[in-house]
């Protein structure tokens, strides 16, 4: 890729996999490096550290997140997106120009090289602190399948002007904000249309006028923190253009509390200018998706996320630094790449098992026998756990999978696809269709379709846990129960 036809994107709302940031963290040290930065902030204005709650114990999935609190998951975002580029950028990349969606507007003017690491980090957190200290009404966000235009007729019905267009994504995704009543009006209407629509997991109804009264608080907040231009464009879809050296950026910043987001139109107008390649730098690759969505057809096109999982355990990462320098990996490098990960966790947990092993003589190293492996603290001693086959990957790898598969297909975001939200009867997926992605489910992974009851099997964690235990025993002679 040349440095004329790059894009690299920057997520907000919902873009964190904290697997894949683990599995970063285990080979890059940008992701230390940036999260010692945001920690020092953290500490200094919320008196803890973000790393604390994502690495001192198993990796958080977006629903995780969102169960922490606000300066949490915000600033777990935000530094997500900042170690993501970084790696590309110590790899070689140089885009035209940087784009954030919402929230992900401040990570893009750090790397535009507006802000330091720190002081973007101060953003996101006083961006979070006045809006909580405001007494505003409660409100939501939904996101539905439909244009903008079809949107727009749907409020037009409802005739509620506090309820708007918040986002418009790719042409089947429309984002609404506004009080949550009518917001969960504008859902039930969606449906008797036959259109899919979910509330959204955010605290605020974000890029709606009801915000207008935190503007001037949250742009004097951060007025000492902005002092430069972006050394390299920033693209701003919400106001359409890049941003200008005579800019009020904290300003800007605060406006953009009221504006919607057009991603859509901005996807076209760069590609149009010549961008046929999207790099996103950030968690779970949905701005990817939305960018194929919004360009199906271009035979130019290549677009590459950073901290996503592929099935084999690889990193997203690893492809996009590979397509930088257009160089086949060392040998050791696709190893690595491939198997890295899972070779580490393995270590790991032997050396844990030997260090919890009572000490005994030591046996001649020719009569040595193999040790067992780890017995999972969930299996019983009549029905050990079996081991999954070379290959297979572990639950939470192909619930990741899962999730974005479900997500394309049905076109919602995929923080909606948690371990428990009903398919059909919250999210309106009817039986036809669950079908339908079953098949292509096992067909993914080589298995034979099986007799299963839907009924049965009605959120994706119930669909994860079948296949898995078909990947980990092969058997798929799976009874309708």
């Amino acid at each position: 890729m040349t440095a004329e036809e790059s894009a690299v994107l920057f997520p907000g709302q919902g873009g964190f996999s904290g697997a894949a940031l683990s599995a970063a963290r285990m080979k890059y040290q940008q992701v230390d490096e940036t999260f010692k930065a945001v920690d020092a902030v953290a500490e200094e204005i919320f008196g803890s550290a973000v790393s604390a709650v994502l690495f001192d114990g198993p990796p958080l999935t977006v629903d995780d997140l969102l169960q922490q609190a606000g300066w949490v998951s915000q600033l777990a975002i935000y530094g997500s997106d900042v170690a993501a580029w970084r790696i590309l950028q110590e790899n070689g990349l140089r885009p035209r120009l940087f784009v954030g969606h919402s929230m992900g507007e401040i990570p893009a003017l750090v790397a535009g090289g507006a802000l330091s690491v720190e002081d973007g980090a101060r953003v996101v957190a006083e961006r979070l602190r006045v809006l909580e200290e405001a007494d505003l009404p409660a409100g939501r966000m939904a996101a539905l399948t439909l244009d903008r235009q079809r949107t727009r007729r749907l409020l037009d019905l409802l005739d509620d002007p506090a309820l708007v267009v918040a986002a418009e994504n790719h042409d089947r995704q429309t984002v609404i904000s506004g009080p949550e009543p009518s917001v969960r009006a504008a859902l039930r209407v969606a449906r008797e249309l036959h259109a899919g629509g979910l509330l959204l997991a955010s605290p605020f109804a974000f890029h709606n006028p009801a915000l207008q009264p935190v503007r001037a608080p949250f742009a004097a907040r951060i007025g000492g923190l902005l002092r430069q231009a972006p050394r390299t464009a920033v693209y701003s879809p919400i106001l359409r253009r890049t941003y200008r050296a005579d800019d009020d950026l904290p300003a800007l910043l605060a406006e953009h509390l009221v504006r919607p987001v057009d991603f859509r139109g901005t996807v076209r107008a760069l590609y149009d200018g010549g961008v046929t390649t999207f790099v996103e730098a950030g968690g779970l690759g949905s701005l990817g998706r939305c960018v194929e969505r919004v360009l199906a057809g271009a035979g130019d096109l290549t677009v590459r996320s950073t901290f996503t999982l592929e099935a084999d355990g690889r990193l997203g990462v690893e492809q996009a630094v590979t397509g930088l320098s257009g160089a086949a990996p060392e040998p050791f490098e696709q190893f690595w790449a491939a198997f890295g990960t899972r070779l580490v966790a393995r270590v790991r947990t032997e050396l844990a098992g030997a260090t919890a092993a009572p000490a005994g003589p030591a046996e001649p190293a020719t009569a040595a026998a193999p040790a067992p492996a780890p017995v999972p603290a969930s299996a019983t001693p009549s029905a050990p756990a079996a081991p999954a086959p070379v290959g297979a990957p572990d639950r939470e790898e192909l619930f990741a999978e899962l999730r974005s598969l479900y997500a394309e297909a049905l076109e919602y975001p995929e923080e909606v696809f948690t371990e428990e939200v009903l398919l059909e009867a919250e999210l309106g997926i009817d039986s036809v269709k669950q079908v339908e992605l079953l098949t292509r489910v096992t067909g993914r992974y080589g298995l034979p379709p099986s007799d299963i009851r839907i009924s049965d099997h009605d959120t994706v964690g119930k669909v994860v846990d079948l296949l898995h235990a078909h990947l980990v025993s092969r058997d798929v002679s799976v009874a309708a129960a």
